[in-house]
């Protein structure tokens, strides 16, 4: 049996109204605290947005729509062309970018929710006459072949060696699981990260 809601029990129509209220309030204060700390547009409204994006250690100011990806944000307006656009529905991973340190198809994300966060691409990972290990390695073991899926497969393995010194080969298999090679360099694809592990364990030395 239920529970009449007018018999004054523990879950009445009062106290449950009562409930509601002080959880809209509650509500309200926190979107007031998060907006006011929220670089960007208070409202995402169709139309253009000025935002600013952290991107390689650097601040961005750009215009964009309600729907613009993280991915067309760097490509088609800060003309950073690493991360390439293959399928644009997350399942190739040829536009994998690091956020907050994190592997993340840029495809996927909205360049609106990419605010306060740091964003590192291919080009962030190096500097002319500096490049990093891994690129020499994918270079020395001729990992690649048309290109296409190169920065999204040195950002997913480079996330592998951050987080693992000396990653074995089923754990770099694992960390480029969501890159796609159709040109099947994956073996050497593993062996220029194997190189790369041993590169940077012998720089810290």
């Amino acid at each position: 049996m239920t529970k009449d809601l007018h018999d004054g029990g523990a879950f009445s129509r009062r106290s449950f109204l009562k409930g509601a209220s002080a959880a809209a309030v509650g509500s309200a204060a926190l979107h007031a605290n998060a907006d006011a700390h929220q670089d960007g547009p208070k409202s995402y409204a169709q139309g253009a947005h000025a935002i600013a994006l952290t991107v390689n250690g650097k601040e961005h100011r750009l215009q964009v729509e309600t729907r613009t990806t993280l991915l067309d944000a760097l490509r088609d307006t800060l003309d950073l062309t690493g991360a390439k656009k293959g399928c644009d529905r997350g399942a190739c991973g040829g536009c994998t970018v690091h956020v907050d340190g994190l592997p993340v198809n840029a495809c996927l994300m909205l360049a609106l929710d990419a605010q306060a966060t740091q964003i590192t691409t291919v080009e962030g990972i190096g500097r002319p006459g500096h490049d990093h290990p891994l690129v020499l390695e994918f270079a020395r073991c001729d990992a690649m072949q048309c290109g296409v899926c190169t920065p999204g497969m040195v950002m997913s393995s480079l996330h592998c060696l951050q987080t693992n010194a000396n990653p074995d080969r089923a754990s770099v298999q694992r960390a480029i699981s969501g890159n796609i090679c159709r040109c099947g360099t994956y073996g050497r694809i593993c062996e220029a990260v194997a190189g790369a592990a041993k590169r940077m364990q012998g720089e810290k030395r």
